[in-house]
């Protein structure tokens, strides 16, 4: 049955041309938002004593806000518990705000933060949990860890082939009910689950991998979000680092066979082309691979918001710039065309993650 508290999605007017600049804030669903945030899962401790590392974290969080990031994305898995309990103690709304600078907001930032993982004594199963009892238990942990008495952002993970759609849907539903939970979101979710979960209560956001090298959303995803108004999060938009041209090795380790030995040449040279088109606008090859995103972004009916991880403040300055660069029609057509031209070797995933993203 559907949620009785199921509101038509809300909806705003979107620019047509170019993307948000720094001082434009985007929508992403019913958020309105600087249209890059911050993923965090790089950043996170895996033991929360006082470490210089864990201060080092809260201030490149602090320091990240004070760039203009609105956005912050965690998980109850990051550590476990570790990263919901570093952007507490950074932004937690019951203490004292840090300073920021004056082009900044000086609003407590919005972030996301995910359930749907099995956790036992502190120590992932690798196994997926999207029961009812299990969301309502995350939730009222993670508002703890973060500090907050609502969540933002509470987005499933990873579908849970178990639970019904609809069964998780109605659950944060009655989370938003209670005033628990804000908005709903989805991750790695396929158009149909989309559609169905809506039905049941409106989906915020959709979060899944999307670059210049990942493009599957676009097939069925993204034309779903855009019909039904959900905003779209972007994350590994640099793929995993080798948008970037700082990957200069290949990593036989990595979770994502594209940066194997056996793939990574091939694919370096996409990379390489991408810097080409970036020394013409005196920009970083990540700047360029963002603000194609953000290009799309714009055009997109839900809004986009693109997630870069970083745990370098400097990085983090160079990505929050991509929002000023405009590119060119014929750039931009050659980005499009990137694949076409110079096609990639390897998957995404390596066959243990692969196996926990939901298709159509």
């Amino acid at each position: 049955m559907t949620h009785p508290h199921n509101p038509k999605s809300k909806t705003q007017d979107h620019p047509s041309q170019d993307h948000p600049t720094q001082d434009q804030p985007a929508p992403v669903g019913p958020l309105n938002l600087f249209p890059i945030g911050l993923g965090c899962t790089g950043m996170t401790p895996h033991s929360y004593s006082d470490s210089p590392r864990r201060q080092e974290m809260i201030q490149v969080l602090r320091t990240a806000a004070e760039l203009g990031v609105e956005f912050f994305d965690t998980s109850e898995i990051q550590g476990p518990y570790t990263g919901e309990q570093l952007l507490g103690d950074a932004f937690a709304r019951a203490h004292t705000p840090p300073a920021v600078s004056a082009g900044s907001s000086a609003q407590p930032p919005t972030i996301a933060t995910k359930f749907g993982w099995n956790i036992d004594n502190g120590e992932p199963t690798g196994e997926l949990n999207s029961r009812p009892e299990t969301i309502r238990r995350v939730a009222q942990e993670s508002a703890r860890r973060l500090g907050v008495e609502r969540l933002d952002l509470f987005m499933q993970h990873r579908v849970d082939p178990e639970v019904p759609i609809e069964e998780v849907a109605g659950t944060v539903g009655e989370l938003v009910d209670k005033g628990l939970v804000a908005h709903f979101g989805l991750c790695e979710a396929s158009a149909t689950t989309i559609a169905r979960a809506h039905r049941e209560f409106p989906v915020a956001a959709v979060e899944s991998e999307y670059s210049l090298w990942s493009r599957g959303v676009e097939e069925s995803v993204l034309p779903t979000c855009a019909e039904l108004r959900i905003g779209f999060i972007a994350y590994s938009p640099l793929a995993k680092g080798m948008l970037s041209a700082q990957l200069t090795e290949p990593n036989a380790d990595s979770n994502s066979p594209r940066l194997h030995p056996d793939n990574f040449a091939q694919n370096q040279r996409n990379a390489a082309r991408v810097a080409e088109i970036a020394h013409r606008y005196d920009a970083t090859a990540a700047q360029i691979a963002l603000a194609w995103l953000l290009d799309r972004g714009a055009r997109h009916p839900g809004g986009m918001l693109v997630l870069p991880g970083s745990i370098n403040p400097a990085r983090i300055k160079e990505n929050v710039a991509a929002a000023n660069v405009t590119l060119a029609d014929d750039d931009r057509a050659a980005l499009d065309n990137l694949l076409d031209t110079h096609p990639l070797a390897g998957e995404r995933y390596v066959d243990k993650h692969l196996r926990f993203i939901d298709r159509d």
